[in-house]
Formats: C-alpha cells, structure tokens, sequence
C-alpha cells in the first residue's frame, strides 16, 4: 500500500488553480452554478460551462457527469452531487461513497489519471469533515489499490483545518 499512498496527497490550494486531468465539483443537482467550490469553478471556467451543464439535465445525488474544463487549467470537470447531512440516517455516508465511486468510474471511463477533490458535502451540506475525509480516504484506496492507471488523487482543501484531516487520515493509511 505504500506506493498507492504516494498518489494520494492533499494540499491547501484553490482546487480551480490546478493543472490536472479533471477536477471535481461539489455541484447541486441543476448543475447550473451555486456557492462555495460549485460557484468558484464556474467563475474560473468561465460561460461556457454552464452553457455545457445546461445540455446535462442534471445529476442526481451520489452519481457524477463530466465536462470540458473551458477556462480552467484542468481538462475536464467532473460534477457530483453529495448528500446533504441529515444526521446521518439518510444513507449519507453512502451516498457520499457513490459519489468517490462515480467521480473515479468517469476518470476511468475516459482513461484520465490526474484528479483534485474538494471535500464533498463538507461545506453548506454540513457532513462532519472527519467522516466526509474518512469516507474519501477510503474510497481512494479502494479504487488505488486495483488500478494503476491512476497517477494522482489530490483533495484540494481551502482551510488548513481540512489540510490537517486528510493528512492526518493519509499517513495513519500509509503507516498502517
């Protein structure tokens, strides 16, 4: 597992800065624009990817639909739908998973291996960032360990409080 753990980082940067294969968005289901990450990308991307999102007709929660990354350094955007924190007894740690799940099946599908998550649903969605981080930690392991395809799995945090979580989580892996 040590190699794969080298293709896991996180870092404190601005996720629409950054030159990889795709970046994910933390979208609403429209698609169409909204706060947070989901507003930032569409700002640094620019019209035409709302333009673009409009001909998707949405996406529903835990599932994930991919675009061209227009303004952006990142070649494509991927757009997924987290779940809302209701206490956790709506299936949203599962649908938070299906969310990992479906970003990295679009990545494979379109034989990409650079990407930068966001921390799903941690912001107006309110999902705790311990688990949130837990789950995408995981998940990323999950999908490392069969594929080698894959040669960089970024979170991009925008505080250093979500830094230190994902750090922390990403050595406790490595050394376990």
């Amino acid at each position: 597992m040590e190699s794969g753990m080298k293709r896991i980082q996180c870092e404190l940067v601005d996720i629409t800065t950054l030159d990889v294969d795709a970046i994910v968005n933390a979208a609403n289901s429209s698609l169409l624009g909204g706060g947070g990450v989901d507003g930032a990308i569409h700002r640094a991307a620019g019209r035409g990817l709302v333009d673009e999102c409009r001909t998707i007709g949405g996406c529903p929660t835990g599932e994930a639909r991919i675009t061209s990354g227009h303004n952006l350094l990142a070649r494509y955007v991927i757009h997924t739908v987290g779940p809302i924190w209701s206490g956790g007894d709506r299936k949203e740690a599962e649908l938070l998973a299906a969310c990992y799940a479906s970003c990295f099946q679009l990545l494979q599908d379109c034989q990409l291996q650079t990407i930068a998550f966001p921390a799903i649903s941690t912001g107006v969605y309110g999902f705790p960032k311990k688990q949130a981080a837990s789950i995408a930690v995981r998940e990323t392991i999950k999908v490392l360990s069969a594929n080698d395809s894959i040669s960089l799995v970024l979170f991009a945090a925008f505080e250093a409080e979500t830094t230190q979580i994902y750090r922390r989580l990403i050595a406790d892996e490595a050394g376990g």
